[in-house]
């Protein structure tokens, strides 16, 4: 996919643009930025609303919440009519009373809401321990492929309660930076250190590995189960596997037939599983249809611990990450800020210029 800064620039060009533009987009703050109509596709109709995509997502949730509050009031209203029939409907001192309330109950009509097909899953980490203050120490790390460095002098701590946003112009440099801190492959030089009360949970950018084999999800799932957890019997492994929406026969799927969004959901129930108070997520947002990214968005926003992240979903960096490091060839940009802060500091663009020359 096209990285972050590539977006921003088609982001402008479509917004300048003056005919009509048809988007069909899982990223939200590129539809924020080009669209001003939104053509909502559920239960087999099309409604068109003014706006962007926040404010059709943000409306719609309100328009929920008070259709839900209505309801509530008049169940209420309903559910003493009902009591009061029943408590005196065999009094026929009452029984005139209690005809004229049934008449009334009669007229009340509940609004008919259709449930909307969206499903949201339940991406909650909850850490097992809180994080010490020792989390992750990074010392002159290297790392260089075919010749090409990829990023130097990377050195750097992780406090308590950061959420860190990565970014490179290289498109591998963080992922590479994430599997040396992973213990995945080797750094060409440095050392890092993981804290001692550290429990991480780790996202790659790859996952083909993990489904190789052709395991129940159930059964998938039941290998990553952590040593501190001594029940995990299938009601709890359905759990997990429940939040992130395989209910039912879903368990039985095949993990080797799973589609691209079906593995990374898989992932994530892994993480989940693990009760970690770090994650690592490299490009969290891929394969993932727009319920999936707000769902996981959100939870990583409501994680209690760490988060070290790199995203081409602008919405996600910018709504998680309060501390921004860039990882280049000639050392690294540490700035304690927001990704939108970051990427428009004057001094940052000219430092960026520098430390890529």
């Amino acid at each position: 996919g096209l990285d972050i800064e590539t977006i921003g620039w088609l982001e402008n060009f479509l917004a300048d643009y003056q005919n009509i533009v048809l988007v069909v987009s899982h990223d939200r703050h590129f539809l924020d930025a080009v669209c001003t109509h939104v053509a909502d596709v559920d239960r087999q109709k099309i409604k068109t609303f003014t706006g962007n995509y926040t404010f059709w997502y943000e409306s719609s949730q309100l328009m929920a919440r008070q259709i839900n509050d209505k309801n509530k009031k008049i169940e209420e209203k309903r559910q003493a009519l009902l009591d009061f029939i029943a408590r005196f409907s065999a009094n026929a001192s009452k029984s005139k009373q209690a005809t004229s309330r049934k008449k009334a109950l009669e007229k009340l009509s509940i609004e008919e809401i259709e449930p909307s097909n969206r499903k949201y899953p339940g991406i909650i980490f909850q850490p097992q321990r809180e994080v010490g203050n020792q989390i992750l120490n990074v010392e002159n790390l290297k790392k260089a492929i075919d010749g090409r460095v990829l990023f130097d002098k990377v050195s750097f701590s992780i406090n308590k309660g950061e959420k860190v946003a990565f970014l490179s112009k290289d498109p591998l440099a963080v992922t590479n930076f994430f599997e040396i801190i992973n213990d995945q492959i080797k750094a060409d030089g440095g050392q890092y250190e993981w804290g001692t009360t550290i429990t991480k949970a780790y996202l790659p950018f790859e996952n083909g590995e993990f489904f190789k084999e052709g395991l129940s999800l159930l059964e998938w799932l039941r290998q990553f189960v952590p040593s501190h957890v001594t029940d995990a019997d299938e009601p709890f492994l359905r759990g997990f596997l429940g939040k992130m929406l395989f209910s039912g026969d879903d368990i039985q799927k095949k993990t080797n037939v799973l589609s691209g969004g079906e593995k990374v959901r898989c992932m994530i129930s892994r993480m989940m599983l693990q009760n970690p108070n770090l994650i690592v997520l490299d490009q969290p947002t891929n394969h993932l249809d727009l319920e999936s990214i707000q769902a996981f968005n959100e939870g990583c926003q409501n994680f209690p611990g760490i988060v070290l992240l790199t995203s081409h979903d602008h919405t996600f960096m910018q709504t998680v990450a309060s501390k921004i490091i860039e990882l280049t060839p000639k050392g690294i940009i540490d700035r304690l800020m927001t990704f939108d802060e970051y990427m428009e500091d004057a001094r940052v663009k000219t430092l960026r210029e520098e430390m890529y020359a």
